[in-house]
C-alpha cells in the first residue's frame, strides 16, 4: 500500500479528478494548501500598493492506493496536472510513501481491503 500526495494548481483539480476516474480511482481527499518553492511568490498591486506573497494557493491531493494502481494513479495525475506543452515551475509535486497499515472505521477492516 501506499500514499500518494499530490500538490497541484487548483485550476487543475478537476482534470486531475476526471483522469483518476479514467483509471478507476475514485477514493481521494483534497485539502486547500498554501506554500511556495521554485515560483517563490508574486507580486499583487491593490490600492496603489504593490504587495509581495510569497505562500501560493494550491490543493493536495491524498490518495491510498494498493500497489497495481500506483503507476496509473501517477501517471494520470502527471499528465493531467502538467501545463502544456511541456509543463512550467508551479505544476506540483507527487511525494509517495509506504503506508504501513489502514483501518476502515465503519467495519474493523484492515490493510489492502480497507482502502
Amino acid at each position: 500500500m501506499k500514499l500518494i500526495l499530490a500538490i497541484i494548481q487548483p485550476a487543475k483539480l478537476e482534470a486531475v479528478k476526471q483522469a483518476l476516474a479514467e483509471v478507476e480511482v475514485f477514493r481521494l481527499t483534497v485539502v486547500d494548501v498554501y506554500g511556495f518553492g521554485r515560483q517563490k511568490g508574486h507580486s499583487e498591486v491593490y490600492r496603489s500598493h504593490e504587495l509581495t506573497t510569497q505562500l501560493l494557493r494550491k490543493v493536495q491531493l491524498q490518495i491510498a492506493v494498493n500497489e497495481d494502481f500506483v503507476e496509473p494513479t501517477v501517471k494520470a495525475i502527471m499528465e493531467a496536472g502538467r501545463t502544456p506543452p511541456e509543463g512550467r515551475i508551479g505544476d506540483g509535486k507527487i511525494l509517495i510513501l509506504p503506508l504501513d497499515d489502514c483501518i476502515r472505521i465503519r467495519t474493523g477492516e484492515r490493510g489492502p481491503e480497507a482502502i
